[in-house]
């Protein structure tokens, strides 16, 4: 009878230690913060503790990174919830008029954590599992009240890339006691760094653009969710305390009072939390909520509140740095312990509002969809000529989770040109795109579209004008009176092999998927012409920039196929023609017709090279235009066979220990014979006033400061005038230039920086600023008068070959649609 007695009490012991969950210092071995965890660890404990609560937790992979690594986001909830999800999902979505019907229950509050949008902001994905941990701990009676009252969304890393980049470096360089000494090689990181994804892209400015792969993943989820509440949790540099809302101004007009009440309430919360440890933090300073591409304010314009957490630490800090002003060394550990609780005191905050903050999210949308604020009920975007941007356009709107369609019939109204903010005619025809404002998402259609956003406070972090007419190189119009678009159909391209020989075939050049097409036919070895001027042919006109692909020199059994099936595979619609004559312009055997290379394309990487400024270069041939490209480290440039390329890219950077005297003379008799540079940005500054380079910098003509008594505090704002962190300026643009091919008649660029060019005297002053080319967005008191009549793009010739000068990306954050025909033309022109 003991026996058995016994034998009850270890059955019943072992019940015990396996109904715990296990810690991620168990599954690690090692404690938690004493070493970076990688990506894979991190996944599978998150595997493991849904294993051990099949009934409070549901993982889910919704997408892989662009290195294969999963993107996971895990639902943690009550039983009870848990059982039930599609249907909270399907209720929330219908209160909210995203999915047709009458919600049938009321819903939860959705909170959704996002850690680790910066790679090695590391301390994120590390602390993601100390909050899994304690939400399932059913000892602890405040998380299972969470549990029971809301359904968390955990994401770990929403960039897996960059964080295993950082870890896996950090990983093979410590020191086996943790060197706190600043200047230690484990607080060195090399370039790129491991903020950035794959690409060396900016994920937090990626919420809106949906450029990159995780991003669109990651929204798609998202919109099926619509979450009441965001939370970003990041670093900052190692010296500072710890940032937690309220946000600093400027806050974009249209963030609520009620979400301005609740970024305050937020702070008080993880204030308690942070006074009781007597930890430093921070509010009201430094992070606004105005761009509307950012982890906090893009979910903050789809109505949730939406924060940014910031903990003092990042990739230098390593395990460990040394903090001689605060008198203390930071650590991994304690850096967890801080994003841990403002983790605890989100949910906190969410649970003492949990009715009202599903309440006023249901008014939000509601508003939004029966009485849209704003002066415009109705967007126009007119689609004649652009029916490829069209469906460009229309994709992003969808993946927004914005409704659209078109007009349907012809239309005579008034209404605001967004491009130039006048008020005029317009005439809208059968195909032109309609979006209306009465819609769940209307509050993000406007602010995305605002030409002008209005900016309370000139000290802002990012980018101040994104308006979609600039960004896609749109017509577009808003209007004061609701019209109901008819469903949209996107117009199918086929390109049949004709009844007839061609002598050719024509395609038009305005649409980045015309580059694609371009660059499909250079890789398949076809001998691609274009017409430098305009031309007429069988009573059809045509711009300069027209690709042409002839008969003669592409003598292949397959070619009118071949052709076709690339053209009709890209939306390309193709104009085949009997003969080579035209009635107007030059003839297809004419000088001014020119052949196109296949070229062979190099970039610089490595140290001193802006790694977002290249990673931009490198998207867009592997991602966008899908033609292949070499990356060469730019110590290694005075090795490279130079016979082997034709064009140098020489991305945003520091080229002082790059390009010398030496490298120069090389590079210019390269260039004479036929090679081609394009400088972008900075990397200009490596031809500034060099023998055989034809640029300058103007000369200043400021007056002596006297402002000898400048106010301290001032500092800041002071900082701000000499800056413009993001505004758009129109270009005067030289339209006979091949540079400027298939631009339009307006051409837009983003600017953050004055580089104070003089006008080429040899060259071709391509695209330049003149004195009213500013169009929106912050730009300081000092800075505007170096943004007038200076040179922004232009070309020298030299030799055989040329030198293309950028002084501005047109491929920064893959933005600015027309950006990408500039670069296009630069590359293959």
């Amino acid at each position: 009878m003991l026996k058995n007695i016994r034998f009850l009490f270890f059955l019943l012991s072992c019940h015990s230690v396996l109904a715990q969950n296990t810690t991620p210092d168990q599954h690690l071995g090692f404690p938690l913060g004493s070493k970076f965890a990688f990506h894979s660890q991190i996944v599978q404990y998150f595997n493991l503790l849904q294993t051990q609560n099949q009934d409070r937790m549901k993982l889910v992979q919704y997408g892989s990174t662009n290195e294969g690594r999963p993107l996971m986001i895990a639902f943690i909830s009550s039983p009870e919830n848990i059982a039930k999800l599609p249907g909270i999902r399907e209720n929330h979505l219908k209160s909210i008029g995203m999915l047709a019907g009458k919600p049938d229950a009321s819903v939860p509050p959705i909170v959704w954590l996002s850690y680790n949008v910066h790679g090695n902001e590391s301390v994120s994905a590390n602390t993601s599992m100390k909050v899994l941990y304690e939400l399932l701990n059913k000892d602890n009676a405040l998380t299972q009240d969470f549990l029971k009252n809301m359904v968390i969304m955990i994401d770990p890393c929403i960039n897996p890339d960059g964080y295993d980049r950082y870890s896996q470096w950090y990983n093979r360089v410590q020191n086996a006691v943790p060197d706190v000494t600043t200047f230690g090689l484990e607080h060195d990181e090399p370039w790129p760094g491991g903020r950035f994804n794959h690409y060396l892209f900016d994920l937090n400015r990626d919420w809106a653009w949906q450029t990159q792969k995780e991003t669109q993943e990651r929204i798609a989820l998202y919109n099926q969710w619509m979450p009441h509440f965001h939370a970003d949790f990041h670093e900052m540099g190692p010296s500072r305390s710890y940032y937690f809302p309220p946000a600093a101004k400027p806050y974009h007009k249209d963030i609520t009072a009620w979400q301005r009440e609740f970024n305050d309430l937020i702070g008080k919360y993880c204030a308690k939390y942070f006074d009781k440890n007597n930890w430093a933090y921070f509010t009201k300073y430094n992070y606004d909520l105005f761009y509307p591409s950012y982890g906090d304010t893009w979910p903050t314009l789809n109505g949730a509140v939406g924060v940014t957490y910031e903990q003092g630490g990042g990739g230098r800090a390593g395990l460990g740095i040394e903090r001689k002003e605060e008198h203390d060394t930071l650590t991994l550990a304690s850096r967890i312990s801080h994003h841990y609780a403002t983790s605890l005191a989100t949910l906190e905050a969410v649970l003492s509002q949990k009715e009202k903050i599903v309440s006023e999210f249901i008014k939000y949308h509601d508003n939004a969809a029966k009485a849209p604020a704003g002066a415009f009920k109705t967007y126009v975007v007119k689609t004649k000529g652009h029916e490829e941007r069209i469906r460009s356009f229309a994709d992003w709107l969808t993946k927004q989770g914005i409704t659209y369609g078109i007009s349907g019939k012809a239309v005579n109204t008034k209404g605001t040109e967004l491009f130039n903010s006048v008020d005029e005619s317009v005439k809208i025809e059968n195909n032109d795109l309609l979006i209306s404002a009465y819609q769940p998402k209307s509050n993000l259609l406007r602010v995305l579209f605002e030409p002008k956003p209005v900016l309370e406070d000139s000290v802002t972090y990012d980018v101040t004008s994104w308006g979609l007419s600039y960004v896609f190189g749109l017509k577009a119009y808003g209007l004061k009176e609701k019209l109901a678009p008819a469903a949209y159909q996107p117009e199918k391209i086929e390109n049949p092999v004709p009844n007839f020989a061609p002598y050719a075939y024509l395609a038009r050049w305005s649409e980045v998927e015309d580059a694609v097409f371009l660059a499909e036919l250079l890789k398949n070895g076809l001998l691609v012409k274009s017409s430098n001027v305009p031309f007429e042919i069988d009573n059809a006109k045509f711009d300069a920039g027209t690709l042409i692909i002839t008969k003669k020199g592409n003598e292949r059994a397959d070619f009118d196929k071949l052709v076709t099936s690339i053209a009709t595979k890209h939306f390309v619609k193709l104009t085949p023609v009997k003969s080579g004559m035209v009635t107007s312009g030059a003839d297809f055997g004419d000088d001014h017709i020119a052949a196109l290379k296949n070229p062979k394309v190099v970039v610089v990487s490595g140290e001193g090279i802006s790694a977002t400024a290249f990673g931009a270069v490198w998207h867009y041939f592997e991602q966008q235009i899908k033609y292949p490209l070499t990356v060469v480290n730019g110590s290694k440039l005075s090795s490279v066979p130079w016979g082997e390329v034709d064009v140098l890219i020489l991305p945003d950077g520091r080229y002082g220990d790059i390009l010398g005297e030496k490298q120069l003379e090389m590079l210019q008799g390269w260039v004479k014979n036929g090679g081609k540079i394009i400088a972008m940005e900075s990397a200009t500054d490596a031809f500034l006033n060099k023998s055989g380079f034809d640029l300058s910098k103007k000369s200043s003509d400021k007056k002596k400061d006297a402002g000898f008594f400048k106010k301290y505090g001032d500092q800041e704002r002071e900082d701000a005038s000499d800056t413009s962190p993001g505004s758009m300026y129109q270009l005067t643009m030289d339209k006979t230039h091949p540079l400027s091919f298939g631009l339009g008649d307006e051409y837009v660029t983003l600017v953050r920086d004055a580089y104070e060019r003089e006008y080429l005297k040899d060259g071709w002053n391509v695209g330049y600023l003149t004195e009213t080319g500013y169009k929106a967005g912050f730009v300081g008191s000092k800075m505007s008068g170096k943004l007038k009549n200076t040179l922004v793009h232009g070309v020298q010739e030299m030799g055989r070959g040329q030198v293309i000068y950028l002084m501005e990306d047109p491929v920064f954050r893959a933005m600015l649609y027309n950006g990408k025909i500039l670069f296009s033309n630069a590359v293959f022109r």
